[in-house]
């Protein structure tokens, strides 16, 4: 039975994108956090942190998605019940 912990490729593929997504929009916001000037009240200061922060509000919702969606399959899989 070493069969049953094994992901499916399916599943290891929306767990990897959705993971990879996810942490680049992540990155995108501490870069413009830091690295492009910071986020004031009117938004970021420079053009750079603009677009950190557009990258950012792509990315963290799609790949909160595809990762929450992975676990599902996961979680799916594991109890076939």
């Amino acid at each position: 039975m070493p069969n049953e912990n094994k992901l499916a490729p399916d599943t290891r593929a929306l767990l990897t994108t959705g993971g990879g997504i996810l942490g680049t929009g992540a990155f995108c916001i501490l870069l413009a956090q830091t690295v492009f000037g910071g986020i004031g009240k009117q938004g970021p200061h420079t053009n750079s942190g603009w677009l950190s922060l557009m990258v950012a509000m792509g990315c963290l919702p799609f790949g909160t998605l595809l990762l929450v969606l992975g676990i599902a399959k996961w979680i799916g899989r594991r109890n076939p019940e």
